[in-house]
């Protein structure tokens, strides 16, 4: 079983940058690639960034060019920095891996 842990959420005024993390319980973090998701009430879960095992990213439409996700193999911790914020950024941000088998509790973002 992977413990996934977010932190570095919070509320933040538009146009400024937060960076979110998540803590990886697999010793074996490096392997895998790693995504990052959000979701506000009444709407679905959706796709924010991917981050694969050989360094390759994938972003959304919605965050391409003011997000960016990175890794630190040797702190289990993949992050999301998010910069130029809007309101439309406002979130759950959650952390996935292993093909979404395993989820983190979430980080909520409030952009206002």
């Amino acid at each position: 079983h992977v413990q996934l842990v977010e932190s570095g959420g919070g509320s933040i005024q538009v146009g400024r940058s937060l960076t979110v993390a998540c803590r990886s319980s697999n010793v074996r973090f490096g392997r895998y690639c790693m995504g990052w998701f959000r979701q506000v009430p009444g709407k679905e879960r959706e796709g924010v960034a991917t981050l694969a095992d050989d360094g390759k990213t994938a972003y959304a439409d919605s965050v391409k060019g003011r997000f960016r996700v990175f890794r630190d193999n040797a702190k289990n911790t993949v992050y999301l920095q998010m910069n130029s914020l809007k309101p439309e950024d406002t979130a759950v941000y959650y952390c996935t891996t292993q093909g979404f088998e395993y989820w983190g509790q979430g980080t909520q973002v409030t952009v206002s």
